[in-house]
């Protein structure tokens, strides 16, 4: 058997890039990740590790890298909390001005400090640290190097992004005599009204957010609506999108474009006749069908492309081209070449957006690639109309968006940002008790060293997107903003390593785009994270996550007061059944119709009987539950208990409000349950339309009972 002990050289080769050498796995065990992990991980940042000699003069590389530099790549920092690393000839000095965003300058003094050298190419090279000053205003500025000899011209020039972000975001805000606020939590294409093409859509948001808000809701969080396939099959999971920059068409509701105003008759008939077999669905509790949906959408949105747009609508269209710039015409010609070979074979020179086939593509598809800018620009004023309407029903914060850990390996960001991710490797987790052999996302990961040399901007532009129309973003498994778990193509996702980011860039980032929008960040920290990010991210303002089913103390429940202040607390999650279906052990049946089980079912019963007894037992103690109570009475005395909790927000899942059962998202299955694909439905499986909510007796009981309860 051969040897696949790393040698001391790669592991210092490997830790240098941030590549994790050795971890502690979920079973507590130390483990050494092999050399050939380590190897593939080092080969996709583009590192040679074919032989010693290669892997020293990497070494020596990595090491003097930064040295060659005048500036850094990039730095983002918050005031004072960072130092500009500059690197100057021997026998030169160095000026440095900040070219702040506002378009005024700043000179960016160098204090009097005993700088380090080393020999870099044969010459002395000076290490100076700049420290950012406290006073700098927030914002993206740009830092300028001016090195010259010594009594002499400047001979060599730099600049790069200076980023510089809050320390902390504000609490979330709050409605007048409260010191924390509530939301729903909804599925968006799973709520559809009578108006709806087969799913929930931009306009049935809208409404939603309407009648939560009715209720006393201070936000809406709802699914990743990040633009998915435009072609069939569409991926039905909204956590895998094509592209995590721009909106899903699927959501457009084409009668609210206000072009449909002015068709004619026959064109009009064209819309109906589209929107008429996937409406006769809208009450079908059985399956959402995202193909059928699209077919029939796409039909619709063709017709309503080819109407003229007035003088001051091609205004606003050409204002959005501007502001979204290249990006967005990248994204459209990804979505016209989708188009143009779907079903047939594909050349290898259209995978690359830089290839004299796809410039030939471009031109060949101007009128496809316009359809799908049109699209974006239709997409972005319905979720536009979306947040104003749940403003102006009350809401505090509105519609809060969910970003997704990543994208499809072949979606658009993969294909037109192919430098910013790592080629021959995907994202996923290591063995846990319920995923032995761990997971595989099948998201390619960012390139550190990519984004910091982009200056963050595809990170920055990506959050500007979501936090346009919005009061708050989640964001999904936010540990992958400090360390990503790396699968090299070939190999099993145990055989994995983390590989780190920088979370101060990363977060500030974030934090800065969050505090322009005025939006709250919350961040899903569920699982295998350290303390100690959960405790910075409560310092950057960022609120963490808890489900009330994982939240347990010794041989019970935590008690709600023990909860942290800086969270969004629930009952549940979108990755475990309703609170109905969870009551009735199907969290258990599920899992042993699918043959997911790795104990006999009588002990997961057994044991499902004695967690549900102690929360009960909990909810009598407290006097939230009588002796004999209805499952309505149970679920609302569940949602009650978490307002003990000192956490700053609450949400309340909409399924649990009508009484569904099933679950939206079964972990470890992909062809075996129809995840992401449920329509709202109640206990006894008839669909709930978003029409009859307002007067839905279990959702109006159970939103007053939390509303009264804060």
């Amino acid at each position: 058997m051969t040897d696949d002990t790393p040698t001391p050289a790669l592991t210092e080769l490997a830790e240098a890039h941030g590549i994790a050498t050795s971890y502690w796995s979920f079973f507590g065990d130390r483990v050494t990740v092999p050399a050939t992990t380590l190897q593939a991980v080092l080969r996709s940042m583009g590192v040679a590790v074919g032989s010693d000699a290669e892997i020293t003069a990497a070494l020596d590389d990595i090491q003097e890298e930064p040295w060659r530099r005048l500036l850094p790549a990039s730095l983002v920092s918050r005031p004072g909390a960072r130092v500009l690393l500059v690197h100057v000839a021997d026998g030169h000095d160095v000026t440095l001005s900040i070219a702040l965003e506002d378009g005024s300058w700043r000179d960016l003094p160098v204090p009097p400090q005993e700088a380090t050298a080393r020999t870099v190419d044969g010459a002395p090279v000076w290490r100076l640290q700049i420290p950012v000053p406290v006073d700098l205003p927030l914002g993206w500025h740009t830092v300028h190097a001016w090195q010259r000899p010594f009594g002499g011209d400047v001979n060599r020039t730099a600049s790069a992004p200076f980023v510089i972000t809050p320390e902390r975001l504000p609490a979330p805000p709050t409605r007048p005599g409260r010191r924390r606020g509530w939301g729903l939590m909804a599925q968006l294409y799973s709520v559809r009204s009578r108006a709806s093409w087969g799913m929930g859509d931009f306009a049935d948001l809208a409404d939603l957010a309407a009648v939560a808000g009715a209720e006393g809701a201070d936000f809406l969080l709802v699914n990743p609506i990040h633009a998915a396939e435009v072609t069939s099959p569409i991926e039905p999971s909204p956590y895998l999108p094509a592209t995590r920059r721009f909106l899903a068409p699927l959501y457009v509701r084409p009668e609210d474009i206000r072009e449909v105003a002015y068709l004619t008759p026959t064109e009009r008939a064209v819309v109906e006749a589209a929107r008429t077999p996937v409406a006769a669905t809208d009450d079908d509790p059985t399956r959402i069908d995202r193909d059928a949906v699209w077919a029939a959408k796409r039909l619709a949105l063709d017709a309503i492309f080819l109407a003229p747009l007035s003088t001051g609508r091609r205004a606003e269209l050409d204002a959005f081209i501007a502001r979204e710039g290249q990006p967005l015409q990248d994204f459209a010609l990804w979505c016209a070449l989708e188009e143009h070979y779907d079903g047939a074979p594909r050349p290898d020179d259209a995978r690359d957006i830089s290839s004299p086939l796809v410039a030939e593509l471009r031109a060949q598809l101007t009128t496809r690639v316009d359809f799908h800018i049109w699209l974006q620009w239709v997409a972005d004023q319905q979720v536009e109309r979306s947040q104003a309407a749940a403003k102006a029903s009350g809401m505090t914060i509105g519609v809060m968006h969910d970003l997704a850990v990543g994208v499809h390996t072949q979606g658009s960001d993969a294909w037109s940002l192919r430098g910013m991710y790592a080629p021959r490797m995907t994202v996923g987790a290591p063995a846990d008790m319920y995923n032995q052999q761990g997971q595989n996302w099948n998201q390619p990961p960012w390139l550190a060293p990519a984004l910091a040399e982009a200056g963050y901007a595809p990170l920055r532009d990506m959050i500007r997107t979501l936090l346009r129309h919005a009061g708050a973003l989640r964001i999904d498994h936010v540990i992958g903003l400090f360390r990503l778990w790396w699968i090299p193509a070939g190999l099993s996702p145990a055989a994995g390593t983390y590989v780190r980011y920088d979370h101060e860039a990363m977060i500030g980032v974030l934090a800065l785009e969050a505090h322009r929008a005025s939006a709250v960040l919350i961040g899903e920290d569920l699982g295998n994270v350290e303390p100690w990010v959960r405790d910075y991210l409560s310092a950057r303002g960022i609120l963490g996550t808890s489900v009330l089913w994982f939240e347990r103390e010794g041989e019970g429940f935590r008690p709600p007061e023990h909860y942290r202040e800086s969270l969004l607390a629930t009952v549940n999650t979108h990755d475990l059944p309703p609170t109905a279906g969870y009551l009735a052990d199907e969290h258990v049946a599920l899992r042993a119709r699918l043959g997911l089980l790795t104990r006999p079912v009588e002990v997961e019963l057994a044991e499902a009987d004695a967690e549900r007894g102690a929360m009960l037992a909990l909810l009598r103690e407290r006097g939230l539950l009588g002796g004999e109570a209805s499952e309505q009475q149970v679920i609302e005395a569940l949602n009650v208990l978490i307002t003990a909790s000192p956490s700053q927000l609450l949400g309340v899942a909409l399924v649990d409000a009508v009484g569904e059962r099933r679950t939206q998202n079964q972990p470890g299955t992909d062809k075996e349950y129809p995840n992401w694909q449920v329509p709202l439905a109640d206990g006894a499986g008839a669909a709930v339309l978003l029409d009859d909510l307002a007067t839905h007796p279990r959702f109006v009981s159970l939103l007053s009972a939390v509303d009264a309860a804060l």
